[in-house]
């Protein structure tokens, strides 16, 4: 079956309250779980938490009354930059620093990602987020989630069906969403064959699937393959970081150079329009097929067109400048959110 067939049954199972299509014959669990067990042992873990990060980015731009953006970053441990020492290196810091340069506005960032998280973690994150909309309301928000559903083997039709809904209710709030699809688990360093060929087919095929429900709800995704894909698997020692499994401060900045220009063009601050460019191999395609190629190519952005169709987007990135603490407001930086 092709990867736009089973994105297209998953999603369709997620929507319409299907039981779980597994990703994973039952020949080779038995030998997968083995695998998986080697690789626990090999990866390492105890990282200490990641660097807050929430505060005022880009005060420079307007007087102290001047309304800023408000972004919210949703997810697991790599929304929440595990693995890094400084904030400024975090991809919500990243992301929120990048959006006051192209808005020229500031940009006021609150990070409600836990490491750890799985998709069923994302009802509680999105009520965090809209407790108290008097105080505090989104523009935008970026989620990063799938990888931690991958590895702990929950129903794909479960793990689209908890995201969409995330979205749907953010949505629903008034606030553009970007999702960030799960991350290509096959370039992990540490785990082998055949684990890390399963670990490419199951990570694409949700990656596939989320795109679909996302689009489908009013939201974008960017296939996150640079997080842990060709870029990754060439450079390992650069772009992961001590526990060989989550990104390092180049890492980070990666992906993040691969969702800024998604986030921008969402509030219409991107100079790169929606037209289809096709000297950059854009199209339109059914959402499902545009789902299937967007995983294939690290950074492809998918957005809805006209119902059942989609856009396929490169857009072109910029590099993104990591911004030190010290350039976070005082008062925000001390005082930040609430994050669990």
């Amino acid at each position: 079956m092709s990867r736009a067939r089973t994105a297209r049954r998953i999603a369709a199972g997620a929507a319409y309250g299907g039981g779980g299509i597994g990703l994973l014959g039952a020949a080779a669990v038995g030998l997968v779980l083995a695998e998986v067990q080697l690789a626990k042992r090999v990866v390492g873990t105890g990282q200490p938490d990641p660097p807050r990060a929430d505060g005022r980015y880009g005060s420079e731009f307007g007087g102290p009354d001047a309304r800023p953006l408000r972004l919210a970053m949703l997810g697991d441990s790599t929304a929440a930059g595990l693995g890094v020492h400084r904030a400024g290196q975090t991809p919500a810091a990243l992301l929120a620093s990048g959006l006051a340069a192209v808005a020229e506005r500031p940009v006021e960032l609150r990070n409600v990602a836990l490491s750890g998280a799985m998709s069923d973690d994302l009802d509680r994150q999105v009520g965090v987020l809209l407790a108290d909309p008097s105080a505090y309301a989104p523009d935008v928000c970026v989620i990063m989630i799938g990888a931690n559903d991958v590895t702990r083997r929950m129903p794909p039709t479960q793990s689209v069906r908890l995201l969409t809904t995330a979205v749907r209710k953010l949505r629903a709030a008034g606030a553009e969403v970007v999702v960030g699809t799960c991350p290509d688990l096959g370039t992990i360093e540490p785990v082998y064959q055949p684990l890390r060929w399963v670990a490419r087919r199951v990570s694409r095929q949700l990656a596939a699937a989320q795109t679909i429900g996302v689009v489908e709800q009013g939201g974008r995704t960017v296939s996150l393959g640079d997080l842990l894909g060709p870029e990754f698997a060439a450079n390992p020692r650069e772009l992961f970081g001590p526990d060989a499994y989550h990104p390092s401060a180049e890492g980070y900045a990666t992906a993040a150079m691969a969702v800024l220009p998604t986030l921008c063009a969402s509030l219409g601050l991107w100079p790169e329009s929606d037209r289809l460019d096709t000297t950059r191999n854009e199209d339109m395609l059914p959402v499902a097929k545009a789902a299937s190629a967007a995983v294939a190519v690290a950074g492809t952005e998918v957005t809805a067109a006209r119902a059942p169709w989609a856009l396929l987007k490169h857009r072109r990135r910029r590099r993104v400048a990591a911004l030190e603490p010290a350039e976070v407001t005082p008062a925000a930086a001390q005082n930040p959110s609430p994050q669990p």
